[in-house]
């Protein structure tokens, strides 16, 4: 093989692994506070911030943007869309309704992960001590999709990632205007529903997990118009209580 076609071979392959890359570094800015709300990034920054190429940031951008995690502006930039107490309150409803379920589905296949789930809620409970908000983001999503990929499920799993891509920045942004100390988790409650086999009690300790946490989130939300509509159950219910246009500069 001549010396051209073997370079031609190697930039290939790097380019391979940037594009295999970039996506889950793209989301993983998203799930810990790489993007701030109401903050704009310009395409070039951000493939500047991975040290990767514009081209393969522009494919993981326009995908994030079909999932509604970002927004592309009319001149280019990127930022994280605006939180609304309508989308709070659907992507709380949305939570609420899978992530119990997707738990449920889980529980006899989760035995062997409880070693896992303790080590991370250790260092969670470190990350509340030390106040380091990045690192309690990606240890308390480490714990949830510990448990939610345990299900195996090719529909709801995917729909709670995306789910999650939404509120993460805004979970980040009160979560270190708070301060760690404000926070709480069940997640004792949950590994040990996990070690009794409890379906149940797992299933509740979820959804209350999700309505502490989302509740914090949600003062921070403004409060609807009055004729902006909300489904009846978050209303009424428990929920209620608690890209082609992307340019490169």
């Amino acid at each position: 093989m001549s010396s051209e076609s073997s370079e031609t071979e190697t930039h290939s392959g790097n380019v391979t692994v940037a594009r295999n890359r970039v996506p889950s570094a793209v989301r993983d800015a998203l799930l810990t506070g790489g993007f701030v709300p109401g903050n704009a990034v310009t395409l070039r920054g951000l493939a500047s911030r991975l040290g990767v190429s514009p081209m393969p940031v522009r494919e993981a951008i326009r995908a994030l943007a079909a999932a509604n995690a970002l927004d592309i502006l009319p001149n280019g930039h990127i930022r994280v869309p605006a939180m609304t107490r309508r989308r709070f309150n659907e992507l709380l409803h949305t939570r609420v309704l899978l992530e119990p379920h997707l738990a449920t589905l889980a529980i006899h296949d989760l035995s062997r992960a409880v070693p896992d789930l303790v080590r991370v809620d250790d260092a969670i409970d470190e990350n509340l001590v030390n106040g380091d908000v990045t690192a309690y983001m990606r240890h308390n999503h480490e714990f949830h999709f510990r448990i939610y990929r345990a299900a195996g499920s090719e529909i709801i799993l995917p729909l709670v990632e995306h789910v999650w891509l939404q509120f993460a920045p805004f979970m980040r942004t009160v979560y270190a205007r708070i301060g760690t100390s404000a926070l709480e988790d069940r997640h004792k409650e949950a590994i040990a529903a996990i070690k009794q086999g409890d379906r149940e009690a797992l299933r509740l300790v979820i959804e209350r997990d999700i309505l502490d946490g989302m509740g914090l989130i949600g003062r921070s939300v403004p409060e609807a118009p009055e004729t902006e509509d909300v489904p009846r159950t978050l209303r009424n219910g428990s929920v209620a209580g608690a890209a082609s246009g992307i340019r490169p500069d």
